[in-house]
C-alpha cells in the first residue's frame, strides 16, 4: 500500500509540473497579431512624420511649430501603443490561474488521503492472488464464474491427471467466458476419458465458440464423437444440424434435428424455430 501512496503523490507532483510548465509556456509566447500590429503603427508614424515635413518644405508649417507638431505626432503614437491590451489572459492572470488548479490538485490528493486513511485499512498488506483463491475455494457455491474459474485452475493444477477437476475446469471456464481456455482443458479431460461423450460435446461447443459461432472441423469431428458414444447427446446433434443445413444436407439436418425436435415440449420456442428451420426433403410435397 505504500507503494501505491508512492506513486500517487509522484503523479500528483508531476501534473502539478506540467499545470505550471504550461502556465509558463503560455504567459512567455507571443500573441498572434501583436508583431503584426506594431509594424503597422510604425509605417503609420512615419506617414504622419514625413507628412509634417512636406508641409514643412511647401512652407504652409513653419519650423518651429513643426517640431512641436512631430513631438506632439509622436507622444499620440506612444500613447495608442502602450494603451493596446493583448487579447486573451494576461501572463499573471494565467500563472494566477494555473496556482489555482495546482492547489486544487493537491487539496484532492489530501481529501483522498484523509477519506482513505478514515475508512480504509491502510495497515492491512496486499493479498497475493494465490490467498484470495484460497478463500474463495472455501465458498464454491457463492462464487461467479470467473472466481469459480480460478478455484478450479489450481485444483486441476495439483490434480493434473484427474479427469473430474479438468472437466470441471473446463466447465467453469466456459461460464467465465473463456472458450479457448475452456477448450484446451475439455481436451485434457477428453485424452484423460475418451469414452466421455459429454466431455466431447462440452469440448465441441467450447470450439464453436472460439470460432465465433462456426462449426469448424475440429468442432464437427468433437459433435460427432459425442454421438458415436452417445446418441443422446443433443446439443451436439444440433450444431451438426446447423453445419448440415449450410451445407444443404437436407437428409441430414432431419437425421439430426429429428431426435431433439422430439424431445422438446411442443410447447417449446424451441421446438417452433427448429421445425420451422426444417428444409424439405427431396421428392416431399408441397
Amino acid at each position: 500500500m505504500l507503494i501505491f501512496w508512492t506513486l500517487t503523490g509522484l503523479a500528483c507532483a508531476l501534473a502539478g509540473l506540467l499545470i505550471l510548465s504550461a502556465a509558463r509556456a503560455a504567459g512567455g509566447a507571443a500573441v498572434p497579431g501583436l508583431e503584426e500590429d506594431q509594424a503597422v503603427r510604425g509605417r503609420a508614424l512615419a506617414r504622419d512624420l514625413d507628412e509634417l515635413d512636406r508641409m514643412a518644405a511647401r512652407g504652409v508649417l513653419p519650423p518651429a511649430e513643426r517640431d512641436a507638431a512631430r513631438a506632439e505626432v509622436a507622444r499620440r503614437h506612444l500613447e495608442a501603443d502602450t494603451g493596446v491590451a493583448a487579447p486573451g489572459v494576461a501572463p499573471a492572470d494565467r500563472l494566477r490561474q494555473a496556482r489555482w488548479v495546482l492547489a486544487g490538485t493537491a487539496a484532492s490528493a489530501l481529501v483522498a488521503l484523509a477519506v482513505y486513511m478514515g475508512v480504509g485499512s491502510p495497515g492491512v498488506a496486499d493479498q497475493p492472488f494465490a490467498r484470495r483463491v484460497a478463500e474463495w475455494a472455501e465458498t464454491p457455491g457463492m462464487l461467479d464464474a470467473p472466481k469459480l474459474a480460478a478455484v478450479m485452475e489450481r485444483e486441476a493444477a495439483t490434480r493434473p491427471d484427474n479427469f473430474e477437476a479438468q472437466a470441471l475446469l473446463g466447465a467453469a471456464r466456459f461460464e467465465a467466458g473463456d472458450p479457448i481456455g475452456a477448450a484446451s482443458a475439455l481436451r485434457r479431460a477428453a485424452g484423460l476419458r475418451p469414452d466421455d461423450a459429454q466431455t466431447w460435446a462440452r469440448l465441441g461447443e467450447a470450439l464453436v465458440q472460439t470460432q465465433d459461432g462456426v462449426v469448424g472441423s475440429d468442432a464437427e469431428m468433437a459433435f460427432l464423437r459425442a454421438l458415436e458414444l452417445d446418441p443422446g447427446q443433443l446439443g451436439a446433434r444440433y450444431f451438426l444440424g446447423e453445419l448440415a443445413l449450410e451445407r444443404g444436407e437436407a437428409a441430414r439436418v432431419h437425421e439430426m434435428w429429428g431426435p431433439l425436435i422430439a424431445a422438446l415440449a411442443p410447447a417449446d420456442p424451441r421446438r417452433t424455430d427448429l421445425e420451422s428451420r426444417l428444409p424439405p426433403l427431396s421428392g416431399s410435397a408441397g
